[in-house]
């Protein structure tokens, strides 16, 4: 991705993260130390950079478009795209949240070895890497970031269910203590995967403090819902199979992906878990990027709305993030 303002990127980027960790941090506990705290945080310039995902109406994923065909808007408001690029080659990190509470207990066994066989398609020695977070009544890094698919295979076979949920806890931590490690942020697609039924029942943090570290952190999130049971609403657009029962931790779960680009996958069936994953695997596959400087540019510190579209072709269907947050100046 030449031409990405690296030095510009990370300084921004390692502003936002450093206020924010003094947002959201609770008592006792400190935001992860740099190196050179003497250093001089540069907020000169913002550039927000956005994945995102283009398919036709039947989910065939388009992988030929142009820069010319993509328009980003902000408060009504075209932006000028400074870059834009497929991002099939750029290095992944991946972190996988597997909720062990109590409550998915039926199909653990089986969605740990789909979540292994998908590690195995996906990640590329010596350039892609995952992670590994179990969360019941606490968030605990059960591996770190790693390419030996073999060793993220055991790891995930060691898991053992039960306790309480703290699913907006593994998310902060991931983002916060792991994801934003590499640097530029640009030269990294980063994705998370959580496999569990979107209830929380002990985190010490609120589902809009982990929304906005994965914001933060350019996080696509997908989801694979646990859950079985729910009010009844038609979900064949968000890859649902005809009419499927959606809970309250699935609504969340919708959220989360909806936010961030991504999708939530509802598996019925053994075979149905196998071909999500592998939706997952083509799509990291399959993903553009942009990077435009917001005009007006505004450092207040809040999340700004924004599009990513194509105006001339009414049939396709674009899945990116639905905003960034600005620094605070």
């Amino acid at each position: 991705m030449s031409g990405f303002s690296s030095r510009r990127n990370f300084l921004a980027g390692l502003a936002g993260s450093m206020a924010l960790a003094k947002h959201v941090h609770g008592a006792g506990q400190e935001p992860p130390s740099q190196e050179d705290k003497s250093q001089t945080i540069s907020l000169e310039v913002t550039r927000v950079n956005i994945l995102f995902t283009v398919a036709d109406k039947k989910g065939r994923f388009v992988n030929n478009l142009a820069k010319s065909d993509i328009e980003v808007i902000e408060a009504k408001r075209k932006q000028t795209v400074l870059e834009f690029a497929a991002e099939s080659e750029l290095p992944l990190r991946i972190a996988i949240l597997v909720d062990t509470s109590n409550s998915i207990r039926a199909r653990f066994r089986f969605e740990i070895e789909a979540a292994h066989t998908f590690l195995e398609s996906v990640i590329r020695k010596g350039r892609d890497k995952a992670l590994i977070y179990g969360f019941d009544t606490e968030a605990q890094l059960i591996q770190d970031f790693t390419d030996d698919t073999e060793l993220l295979g055991s790891k995930l076979r060691d898991l053992r269910p039960g306790g309480g949920t703290a699913l907006y806890d593994a998310i902060m931590a991931a983002c916060r203590d792991r994801m934003m490690l590499d640097q530029p942020m640009h030269d990294f697609r980063r994705a998370m995967i959580i496999i569990g039924d979107g209830e929380d029942n002990a985190s010490g943090h609120t589902r809009d403090q982990a929304m906005e570290f994965a914001q933060r952190t350019d996080v696509v999130i997908y989801a694979i819902s646990t859950n079985n049971s729910g009010s009844m609403v038609d979900q064949t657009g968000d890859h649902g199979r005809g009419v499927h029962m959606t809970s309250e931790g699935d609504k969340v779960l919708q959220y989360m992906t909806r936010e961030t680009g991504g999708l939530t996958y509802y598996p019925f069936r053994a075979q149905d878990l196998e071909q999500d994953f592998e939706n997952i695997a083509n799509e990291l596959r399959s993903q553009y990027s942009i990077l435009f400087r917001p005009e007006p540019l505004k450092t207040d510190g809040l999340y700004h709305p924004v599009e990513v579209r194509i105006p001339r072709r009414g049939d396709l269907v674009v899945r990116a993030r639905r905003g960034y947050y600005a620094l605070r100046q």
